[in-house]
């Protein structure tokens, strides 16, 4: 009998040992620090030098900036751009663009790609960096790959092995402790007719981020997100909020949701996944808020490698914009308030499993090297035909130490339609908050907004 318990336990152990999976040796952590950035970026510049060398990100404000304000003023305002691609020299620059965006140009002759020198502004807590290296050789990733366990708060994988790593680092990337914004979410038809889907105020955390000591566990919360809607007023009054824990598989995504004619918060279990968003009016799903949201267990990741590519970035002129119909043109964004710079980008692909169910058959996600945000994506149908793509656009704020990528869109390249959601420059910027209490981020804390 001891013996059976012995291989029963050494077969345990080996299941176990096979599941999670651990970070990288000893030699590889010890190039972070070296040759790679504390988040596991390349520090040199590329070969022809239009991909400087990374010097540790935009840490100091310009000299317009008010201390202690939320509007962030544009730092490379007076750049011009070095290059202008559109729908005539597009086949030139084939490898560097997203497919959304190289499609775009083809179609439109109004749309334009403007690219503006490269500045590597990207910049984090030092304890948050610190935590990154402690996690290479430390972090650990189960289920496959669909949850972590052991994490520091920080960049868990800072160098990835397999796409779901990178995922995950894009997931818990750093972007403050808690954030409030008010914002407005624009839809724009086939026709070029843009509407309010949605104004109303978020409050979103990253829980995980309140002490840097703690590792974080399967079981913990790393997002959170709460949302009153304030307008149109056949949205009013309604609000949403979801819990994303560290193990998906284990304690799925909590969501709930007050109607103000129901008078009542309710369980809402249909808000992840591809069920189509409100908040855009039925443009995006659920999934893809920021680019990507949510657990990773309907898709198989590979992580395809890195590349350089010219993608939205230091997009302050977008984010900080207080008139949101200049953004909005008929078919695409104003090319006018869209800065592109040349970045390397981690390419990761999604594949939907044997069995599973969604609106994308695939998808191509591109994460930037020095923040882990998500740029840009683009998704594919059952037919293999490219269907939507998004775009996030990431400024950092200097003040703060954070990367913030708010504002984010979606193109239906089927539809001819698109919406930009996060615009929340006409309501004072980007806010970061104390974080609210646990009052404040139970159900019922829901129904005492939701009032016309």
């Amino acid at each position: 009998m001891k013996f059976v318990h012995s291989l029963l336990a050494a077969s345990l152990t080996m299941v176990l040992a096979i599941d999670a999976q651990a970070a990288v040796s000893a030699q590889e952590a010890a190039k972070l620090g070296s040759s790679l950035t504390l988040v596991g970026a390349e520090k040199a510049g590329n070969a022809d030098g239009s991909i400087p060398a990374y010097h540790g990100g935009l840490t100091t404000a310009p000299a317009s900036f008010k201390s202690g304000d939320s509007m962030r003023p544009d730092p490379f305002a007076s750049e011009k751009p070095v290059q202008v691609i559109s729908g005539k020299n597009v086949d030139q620059y084939k490898g560097m663009l997203t497919a959304t965006t190289a499609e775009l140009a083809k179609r439109f002759p109004s749309y334009r790609i403007d690219v503006y020198p490269t500045h590597r502004t990207a910049a984090l807590p030092q304890a948050v960096l610190d935590n990154g290296v402690k996690n290479a050789s430390g972090a650990k990733s189960l289920e496959g790959g669909l949850a972590i366990d052991n994490v520091l708060p920080g960049v868990p994988f800072p160098i990835p092995q397999t796409g779901a790593e990178a995922m995950w680092n894009f997931l818990l990337r750093y972007q403050g402790v808690s954030i409030n914004s008010k914002y407005d979410s624009w839809n724009v038809d086939s026709a070029g007719v843009p509407s309010l889907a949605i104004t109303g105020e978020a409050f979103i955390a990253y829980p995980i981020y309140e002490n840097l000591s703690k590792p974080i566990s399967s079981a913990d919360i790393y997002y959170q997100m709460k949302l009153y809607y304030t307008g149109p007023a056949r949205r009013a009054g309604e609000s949403i909020m979801l819990k994303d824990a560290a193990n998906p598989l284990q304690q799925p995504r909590r969501a709930w949701q007050y109607l103000p004619g129901q008078r009542r918060v309710k369980l809402a279990p249909n808000l992840a996944y591809d069920t189509p968003n409100p908040g855009t009016a039925g443009a995006g799903t659920y999934d893809d808020v920021f680019v990507f949201n949510g657990a990773l267990d309907r898709y198989d990741w590979k992580l395809v490698g890195k590349q350089e590519m010219i993608v939205p970035y230091n997009t302050y002129k977008l984010t900080y914009a207080q008139d949101p119909k200049s953004l909005t043109t008929p078919n695409h964004l104003a090319p006018d308030f869209v800065r592109w710079e040349k970045h390397r980008v981690w390419v990761v692909e999604g594949e939907l499993k044997a069995g599973a169910r969604h609106v994308y058959q695939k998808r191509r996600i591109y994460l930037d090297e020095d923040s882990w945000t998500a740029l840009a994506s683009d998704e594919y149908d059952a037919r293999g035909q490219l269907y939507r793509g998004s775009f996030a656009f990431l400024s950092q704020s200097y003040d703060k130490q954070v990367p913030d990528a708010t504002p984010f869109m979606i193109y239906d390249l089927v539809g001819g339609s698109y919406n930009i959601n996060g615009v929340v420059g006409p309501y004072g910027g980007i806010k970061y908050i104390e974080p609210l209490s646990k009052v404040q981020w139970s159900p019922e804390s829901l129904a005492g907004a939701g009032i016309r």
